[in-house]
């Protein structure tokens, strides 16, 4: 099975309707437009300033118990609501990506976990609005009960060889599907965060 990293759902000859800002928060100036391959850049010709638009980063993880998953229900008031996805969210600016999955799996499920692994890495491109960059992780079951918390209203687990829920995003039914078929182990992760560090 081919490994897929890029995942796109929209046109992205679309552009954004939110409007970018005008004005330097650094200086005041006005930004300049500098053209890029596509679309434009942000800059300020006075004190040098860049406003990136960059992608979301966040983190996702594979929970593997005996071989079994665990899949949330997304929450209805949150971007693809009522659908299911694999646990995770996203990576805070001071915060570490292990720490991230460790953080959001707890709050999420309520569990602890050992992170075994990196899985993947995939880009996404849901809308003009919002593109993440999402690490995804392999982990086993410590301790606790699932918890639906969060951003999570209901939890399951599911063997590999059941048919999944629906599915809020391609890329969690590539990774579970490539899981399935390869049992692909992963490249290793520093060992100072394979256990939570609170």
């Amino acid at each position: 099975m081919k490994t897929r990293q890029v995942f796109e759902r929209y046109d992205r000859n679309i552009v954004s309707s939110i409007t970018p800002p005008t004005y330097c928060p650094q200086c005041g100036k006005k930004f300049d437009l500098v053209p890029l391959e596509k679309g434009y850049r942000l800059e300020c010709k006075s004190c040098r300033f860049i406003f990136y638009k960059n992608p979301y980063p966040g983190v996702v993880v594979l929970i593997n118990d005996h071989g079994k998953i665990l899949i949330g229900k997304r929450a209805k008031n949150v971007f693809e609501g009522g659908k299911w996805s694999l646990p995770g969210g996203f990576i805070e600016f001071e915060e570490d990506f292990l720490s991230a999955a460790h953080r959001e799996i707890l709050e999420e499920t309520g569990l602890s976990i050992k992170i075994t692994s990196i899985l993947n890495v995939v880009s996404n491109f849901f809308s003009p609005e919002l593109h993440t960059i999402v690490i995804v992780l392999l982990a086993e079951k410590t301790n606790g009960e699932p918890t639906p918390g969060d951003d999570i209203e209901e939890l399951g687990w599911f063997a590999l060889s059941d048919p999944l829920p629906d599915l809020a995003f391609e890329a969690d039914r590539d990774i579970i599907n490539r899981y399935y078929k390869t049992k692909i182990s992963g490249l290793p992760i520093d060992f100072r965060f394979v256990f939570p560090q609170y």
